[in-house]
């Protein structure tokens, strides 16, 4: 989607959808005893800021939050206010300061909240959370924050298609243009022309090439090496464009210029397989124990993973994270699915030595009745060139 000429110059959510936010939150306040919330972030980091006042964080932000007041967004830097004004509406826009709590801290006394306790949510450093501790009492309410992000709204999974459907169309980029000759940064490049002049903007893309016939990695790298594409390699992906704070996320694999090998075809067999029975099992009431026991396919063929199988996203990196029946990190938490939440499911199937590895999986939400695609792009082992 790019916003019309004519309208207004970014996209918001309604009224309605903003009032539904600040209930909720006030509602988690009461529970905790507190009369206040700071919400904090830092460095293009800290999503409960933008969930609040609609102002994505860019080098540091801080909201005072006080049911039946006007919000405070302070902003650094300073040059950051003008832009921050014309999105933050609803909000007092004020510069941070040199520091940012202690400008926080005199509106948190100007209200009133000396001796009183005052719930935070975000990562706040040491220093700051001490000099709040000398005015208030410092809830932490990051755990309620998480659990109000969990169930997306009408609105919200509206925006959320926006950024699937960039992300898609950046894995498409990457299908239809990318060669035996083309170096991990290239891929980059080639994903991210694809959203940025429609809106978008990049969350993650990942790339991983090795041959086939001698692999050397598994998963994904988070840094792109210079390596460029040979014919016989096996490519795979996880990419992430975003719709403002709405990203999609899609796994694939493709091979370079050749059929796969056994491997990789028996690989990207076991791991459709384990995707198609955890999407068969997803729907409200559905318990994270039953997501992990649909792995089994994956130890059954005497493989196993390296990154989660399944995880709660979008408005952080939420719960339920789990790996598969070969290697659970932490034990199977008692967490059921409820209707609206989006979970990404991606049994990426490696060798158990962990020198070959595909990467399959994608966003879903949970709907009434099962699960949701939010995703459109095709699914398989596919190829380049």
């Amino acid at each position: 989607m790019t916003i019309p000429a004519g309208t207004l110059p970014y996209p918001r959510f309604s009224h309605v959808e903003m009032a539904r936010r600040r209930r909720a939150l006030a509602a988690e306040l009461e529970a905790a005893g507190a009369a206040h919330a700071v919400l904090y972030g830092a460095n293009r980091s800290g999503p409960a800021v933008a969930w609040l006042t609609r102002w994505p964080v860019t080098r540091e932000a801080l909201c005072v939050f006080t049911p039946g007041e006007r919000d405070l967004l302070l902003v650094n830097f300073f040059n950051h206010l003008p832009n921050a004004e014309r999105i933050a509406t609803e909000a007092d826009v004020r510069w941070a300061g040199p520091k940012a709590m202690a400008t926080a801290l005199e509106e948190l006394e100007r209200r009133g909240a000396r001796g009183q306790r005052v719930a935070l949510i975000g990562p706040l450093g040491y220093r700051a959370h001490g000099a709040l501790a000398e005015l208030a009492t410092p809830v932490p309410l990051d755990h309620a924050y998480t659990r109000l992000r969990l169930r997306k709204s009408a609105e919200e999974l509206d925006w959320l298609r926006l950024g699937c459907g960039f992300t898609d169309d950046a894995v498409r980029s990457v299908h239809a243009a990318a060669r035996a000759g083309t170096d991990e940064r290239e891929l980059g490049n080639l994903a991210e022309r694809a959203y940025v002049g429609r809106g978008g903007t990049t969350h993650i893309h990942y790339f991983a090439a090795t041959p086939m016939d001698a692999p050397l990695q598994s998963v994904p790298a988070q840094w792109p090496a210079a390596r460029a594409l040979e014919p016989g390699d096996v490519l795979s992906c996880e990419v992430s464009a975003s719709y403002w704070d709405y990203t999609g996320q899609l796994l694939r694999t493709f091979t370079v210029g050749d059929e796969p090998t056994p491997l990789y075809r028996e690989l990207h067999q076991v791991a459709d397989a384990t995707f198609d029975a955890i999407l068969e099992r997803v729907r409200p009431g559905a318990t994270a124990a039953e997501l992990v026991e649909a792995s089994a396919p994956i130890g059954d063929a005497g493989f196993t993973t390296r990154d989660d199988l399944v995880h709660g996203f979008v408005g952080g990196y939420l719960p339920p994270v789990l790996g598969d029946r070969t290697r659970t990190l932490e034990e199977v938490p008692d967490f059921t699915l409820d209707e609206g939440m989006t979970i990404v499911i991606q049994p990426n199937v490696i060798t158990p030595d962990e020198s070959a590895g595909v990467q399959t999986g994608e966003l879903v939400a949970v709907g009434a009745r099962g699960p949701e695609r939010l995703h459109g792009y095709e699914r398989g082992l596919l190829r380049i060139g």
